[in-house]
């Protein structure tokens, strides 16, 4: 089977997410760790390529989605996704816009819609500017991530830097009458050369609609939830006929270790639960600077991988600026990730076969160092959130990859109980 879709997402946990959703509508979906060496010998009918370029230089992440798109259309996805976060996580350099008109080019499109809404968690939109819950996107924690802080809830503003063609928005009043009327205001936006189209979302409803009036386009850009519709979409028209199911947990021994670097005021809430009742370790970016892993791993080979430690980089917004402020931002980051790495590696070598990782970055360098380059889609613990299963210095593991703030204040506890029972 040839694959009907091809998407591409700008980091780990994101890639889960699109996946986890797409595999609910029942395609089968292959997930890919960064740009295989070799064309697709899979039957699955969507192919997911996971990249580390949301942060990443403009240049150096255009040339790995290019790169990316290319393996897909060599693999023969006829309709393709530009997946980024659904708080439109960028800075006014990139690289949601440059990514996106670099595909345009490629493909030889004239235009393409942007629609991160996730209304499922609370991220919405509304006459083009981005909710979170009840919040503005420049009055939610989002507007202290440590590495893209959003200052700014307009998304056509946000756009607008990116990119050298035009911006335009389909309001919420336009969606409510239905694809036709997308379809017409689309039409009526590239007469006038606007290349870049914000559309309004505020139930999952309005994404169904979307889907319907886009599905035939080329070039799909958003969140994931704006994908789910599309399999059922293409069985309509003929383009795809798999079911495929949710992949089993394969057998795992007992033992587990939760991984996180992610600072949302969600996984800050989430590790201080966990912590209460559960062994876990602070891994301070200045510590390790001056002092390096050791007290880590002496930590780690102490406790019973049953009780599923728990390592942490998770900080309070003034925390994580003051060790930026001394270490700089980009080493700040580098330093937490290459420690949680080696302590997965570390608890790969104990035998544990379990991961739950929080933190887009984190997961993209836990599941480099692991070495894993392929994931079957399981169950999802949360909305957007499933357990994946892959290969790691041959034996089997499963890895929850979480966007920070996605889940429940419970979510290491659900996810490592939904694993007992995939």
């Amino acid at each position: 089977m040839t694959a009907i879709l091809g998407c591409i997402a700008d980091d780990f946990t994101g890639a889960t997410d699109l996946a986890g959703l797409i595999a609910r509508s029942g395609a089968k979906v292959s997930l890919r760790i960064g740009v295989p060496d070799a064309p697709s010998q899979s039957d699955a009918s969507v192919e997911v390529i996971a990249l580390k370029s949301r942060t990443a230089p403009v240049a150096e992440a255009v040339a790995a989605c290019r790169k990316a798109l290319a393996w897909l259309r060599a693999s023969g996805a006829q309709r393709f996704f530009w997946k980024y976060c659904s708080t439109f996580d960028s800075t006014p350099q990139g690289n949601i816009g440059p990514v996106a008109a670099a595909l345009m080019h490629d493909l030889g499109v004239a235009q393409t819609i942007y629609c991160p809404a996730f209304p499922e968690n609370g991220r919405t939109i509304f006459m083009g500017n981005l909710f979170v819950g009840r919040q503005p996107l420049a009055e939610s924690p989002m507007k202290d991530h440590p590495l893209t802080p959003m200052r700014d809830s307009n998304l056509m503003r946000l756009l607008a830097p990116q990119v050298d063609r035009g911006v335009g928005l389909v309001n919420r009043l336009t969606v409510a009458r239905g694809q036709h009327a997308i379809r017409d205001e689309l039409a009526r936006l590239a007469a006038d050369a606007v290349a870049h189209v914000i559309i309004d979302a505020v139930a999952d409803q309005d994404l169904s609609v979307i889907a319907q009036a886009c599905c035939d386009m080329p070039l799909i850009t958003g969140g994931s939830a704006l994908a789910m519709p599309l399999p059922d979409l293409y069985r309509q028209a003929g383009l795809l006929k798999d079911s495929g199911d949710h992949a089993a947990r394969p057998a795992l021994p007992q033992g587990a270790v939760l991984l996180s670097g992610s600072c949302s005021a969600m996984t800050r809430a989430q590790v201080a639960r966990y912590a209460t009742s559960r062994p876990s370790f602070r891994l301070d970016p200045l510590s390790l600077a001056n002092d390096g892993v050791g007290a880590a791993l002496d930590w780690l080979a102490s406790q019973p991988l049953q009780d599923a430690p728990l390592f942490y980089a998770t900080a309070e917004p003034k925390d994580v600026r003051a060790a930026q402020d001394k270490l700089g931002v980009e080493r700040a980051g580098v330093i937490v990730e290459e420690a949680l790495a080696r302590v997965a590696l570390a608890a790969r070598e104990r035998g544990t076969r379990r991961f739950v990782v929080a933190g887009g970055e984190t997961s993209g360098a836990v599941t480099q160092a692991l070495g894993v380059r392929r994931l079957e889609i399981g169950r999802e613990i949360a909305p957007g959130v499933p357990w994946t299963f892959s290969e790691s210095a041959g034996a089997p593991v499963a890895l929850a990859l979480k966007s920070g703030n996605f889940g429940a204040e419970t979510f290491f506890a659900d996810a490592l109980a939904k694993l007992e029972h995939a």
